[in-house]
């Protein structure tokens, strides 16, 4: 029974070191996806928020080894918020380029496998408008600053030569809207595609 047991262990492990991405490797790619953005509401503030999609699309590089990997990436975003406040409906739109760079592990073989990574992000915005639901003029503002800060939690899997990523950005970077202040997060869901692998 012993014997049994240490055989089953042996190969388990075997297995499992032989699955990890032991040889580096490097990999780029294009990705895109949809998003869905919300704004975190403080004690006292007197709005509420609701989720809209946006958009993504770029590239993307994969560094690893010894089933490790490094991913920075450089995708264009569209976020939307919508924010009620005092029954006035607000939408609000703005563009970035975003630059996360992601740190996490791998496993698995044969071209299947799964991931999970976290680490940085930073934002900066090239484009800021506000379109709103009702005759509001411009007395109600969002404030999206130039540059925003954000860490990054995500999971992802492949099969073959396509990635599907599910990731959460944590908003660090505060964003004043009327007299309370705000971090925007969001969801996003993108699909991968190397170009190059060596």
């Amino acid at each position: 029974m012993k014997k049994l047991i240490l055989t089953l262990i042996t190969i388990t492990a075997a297995f499992t070191f032989s699955s990890a991405q032991v040889i580096p490797s490097f990999q780029l790619g294009i990705k895109g996806g949809v998003n869905f953005a919300s704004l975190s509401s403080s004690a006292g503030s007197t709005f509420s928020t609701g989720n809209r999609a946006g958009y993504l699309g770029g590239l993307w590089a994969r560094v690893g080894a010894l089933g490790f990997n490094f991913q920075p990436e450089l995708y264009v975003t569209g976020k939307n918020v919508q924010i009620t406040d005092n029954g006035t409906e607000v939408k609000a739109k703005f563009t970035s380029i975003d630059v996360p760079l992601l740190f996490g592990g791998k496993i698995g073989a044969f071209g299947f496998g799964g991931r999970f990574y976290t680490g940085p992000l930073v934002s900066f915005a090239i484009n800021k408008s506000q379109s709103f639901g009702t005759a509001v003029g411009n007395a109600t503002s969002l404030d999206y600053r130039d540059q925003n800060y954000a860490w990054v939690f995500g999971a992802g899997i492949d099969i073959k030569n396509i990635s599907v990523d599910l990731r959460y950005e944590a908003g660090l970077s505060k964003q004043t809207y009327g007299s309370s202040q705000t971090k925007v997060s969001l969801f996003n869901l993108s699909l991968a595609i190397p170009l190059l692998k060596i």
